[in-house]
């Protein structure tokens, strides 16, 4: 199984064991997850992203007071 070697600075390395820590978890399991949180992190923004696209004008009908549609940012722009 392939594996990776990662340099920390001591402090670095003391922040990266707390936080396992306070998740109840070993260094090497929390090393593992961390890009696989990251992946899901950023599937549930894109979606997050598409649905506010999706149900805009909903909203824009339903609060027409709000700030107008056209200065607004649009999707990843405004994130």
């Amino acid at each position: 199984m392939p594996s990776l070697n990662i340099t920390f600075t001591d402090d670095e390395l003391e922040a990266v064991r707390a936080a396992a820590a306070a998740e109840g978890k070993s260094l090497k399991q929390f090393v593992h997850d961390l890009p696989l949180r990251e992946q899901q992190r950023l599937q549930f923004v894109r979606y997050a992203i598409s649905w506010g696209e999706h149900h805009r004008g909903e909203f824009d009908d339903a609060f027409p007071d709000e700030m107008p549609p056209a200065a607004r940012r649009q999707g990843a722009e405004a994130a």
